[in-house]
């Protein structure tokens, strides 16, 4: 019981030196700062509340911290030198500084850390794209240090002037390519606008192949006419069949067969089925 009230005692003494302690933090926005003291670790809410960036803070009480100004590189290095560094290859932004990187030695981060995948490293001062840089972690978050001005220039722009040319990551190819480039590769390729086209391509045909599978029938290929498409699909007995389709909401425009003028009184879901019936007779 005395080595209980001793403990007590001991964290509000600290808690009532907290005003008096500054400290050096990383913050996101909308984030909380989190420092370690005397073995205990203290979480405050930043003031302001929009705050981004490495600052000094002093806690105003337990559960707020004022910023008191920006920290300098030295006491940003400084802090960051406690982690292990990592390096990673960005791919694209997930939100304001917030980047998603790849590790490049996928070996190495699943023997350092036990696995191997995407990661979101904040407070991304510098770097773009495929651009290869050094990131810490602190068991749960990883944090920005700095650009790795030793990696190899050709293999970021050959990567950017694939990218540049929408060439498909199963078609990717360069001299020294490696496994974890290509992932990068895949990942940057989700988000760019340079695929911005193809992307639309496929939403497309995936909404083209549903609205047909549910009514039994099976697409085969597709051309864009601006506000419709032509399809051509088969039926679940393999009939070839050529339709127009509306893009606003699959009604028919023409559905390649006689439906005695009443084409746009279906949709590419029922079509299927009236051209099935049709067929039995």
């Amino acid at each position: 019981m005395t080595n209980i009230r001793k403990l007590l005692n001991e964290l509000a003494n600290q808690e009532k030196q907290l005003p008096q302690t500054q400290f050096v933090a990383p913050c996101v926005a909308g984030g909380k700062v989190r420092t370690r003291m005397s073995g205990m670790i203290y979480t405050f809410t930043p003031k302001p509340l929009n705050f981004q960036g490495w600052g000094i803070f002093q806690p105003v009480d337990i559960q707020t911290a004022v910023v008191v100004e920006e920290a300098s590189l030295p006491q940003i290095g400084e802090y960051l030198q406690h982690f292990q560094p990592l390096k990673l290859r960005l791919a694209h932004v997930l939100q304001g500084q917030t980047w998603l990187a790849y590790p490049i030695n996928e070996a190495d981060m699943k023997q350092r850390y036990g696995i191997c995948k995407p990661v979101a490293v904040n407070l991304v001062s510098d770097g773009t794209r495929f651009d290869v840089i050094i990131a810490r972690t602190d068991g749960a978050t990883w944090w920005f240090d700095e650009c790795d001005r030793r990696s190899d220039p050709f293999v970021v722009e050959q990567l950017k002037a694939n990218i540049k040319r929408a060439i498909l990551p199963k078609q990717l190819h360069f001299p020294g390519i490696t496994p974890e480039m290509r992932t990068v590769y895949h990942l940057v390729s989700q988000k760019a606008q340079e695929f911005d086209a193809l992307h639309q391509q496929t939403r497309d045909e995936n909404r083209l192949r549903a609205a047909l599978k549910l009514g039994g029938g099976e697409l085969r290929e597709f051309r864009d006419r601006q506000d419709h498409w032509v399809i051509e699909w088969i039926t679940g007995d393999g009939e070839y069949h050529t339709s127009a389709i509306s893009k606003d909401d699959l009604t028919v425009i023409s559905a390649g067969i006689c439906l005695s003028g009443e084409d746009d009184k279906f949709d590419l879901q029922s079509l299927v089925a009236v051209v099935e019936q049709r067929d039995l007779f």
